[in-house]
């Protein structure tokens, strides 16, 4: 009966686990990166609430410390980019990415799309739908209007989302889904 004992399970939980957090503290690090560089290592409410987002989430002081201290140290830019695509039940999504490669992030997001079957919208396209406001975690989008969607569209929909947010770029997806 192998593969059954105590340790193999934990050990396997606690590699799904930690996968998850680095997944999350890689996205975090690029986050605050960008905002420290952008305050040029000088206190700005973006780094704070870059800063807080990571402590909310457990990411150690050291790895805050590390991210900011390297934004000072690498040249590389980072751009922010918003793509816009209609969805499953003509669900309105906004997908943030934070990127050093527009045109590889650019790939990544429209093959994502297209193998479930939608596109990127134009510019404009669905950000009508939705307003910018101040939360503890920067601006959102909140949606103006929402739409309703069936049960099946609301699997594709969840599969989709999940599909864009274990990109490495993608930072927030925002949808209008009823």
């Amino acid at each position: 009966m192998s593969g059954h004992n105590k340790w193999s399970q934990i050990k396997h939980k606690k590699g799904i686990t930690d996968a998850k957090k680095s997944k999350i503290f890689s996205k975090l690090v690029k986050f605050i990166a960008v905002e420290a560089r952008l305050s040029g290592g000088k206190d700005s409410p973006g780094l704070r609430s870059a800063i807080e987002k990571a402590k909310k989430v457990n990411m150690p002081s050291e790895n805050i410390e590390r991210a900011i201290k390297k934004a000072g140290e690498s040249g590389a830019h980072m751009d922010a980019i918003t793509y816009e695509a209609y969805g499953p039940g003509g669900v309105g999504i906004i997908i943030e990415t934070l990127t050093d490669s527009k045109n590889r992030t650019a790939q990544e997001v429209k093959h994502i799309l297209s193998k479930n079957g939608f596109a990127l919208g134009g510019i404009g396209s669905v950000v009508w739908a939705f307003q910018k406001e101040m939360s503890p975690h920067g601006l959102i989008y909140v949606p103006n209007t929402t739409t309703p969607i069936s049960d099946e569209d609301i699997e594709a929909l969840d599969k989709l989302v999940e599909e864009l947010e274990n990109d490495d770029d993608v930072q927030e997806v925002y949808t209008n889904a009823e």
